[in-house]
């Protein structure tokens, strides 16, 4: 009964609620996947693509991992 409840409740959130949490998480994983892309920490980009954590998983790693990493380009002289 308590189940029926809670579901029932989840239904009356305001859709523009929904699409802001949407929204911020869609900006958070893009920003991660690009950075992790761009590492090339291919266990990084996997975790960040599947599991779904509303933008915390996805902060952590901007702000705590991967500032730890920096990007090295080669450049070749012909």
């Amino acid at each position: 009964m308590e189940l029926i409840n809670l579901l029932d409740n989840w239904a009356g959130v305001h859709p523009l609620f929904i699409a802001l949490i949407i929204f911020w998480s869609l900006v958070w994983k893009g920003f991660a996947l690009w950075r992790s892309a761009e590492l090339r920490q291919k266990y990084w980009f996997i975790a960040i693509l599947l599991i779904n954590t509303l933008g915390i998983l996805e902060i952590i790693y901007l702000f705590v991992v991967a500032k730890n990493y920096k990007v090295e380009v080669i450049e070749k002289n012909e």
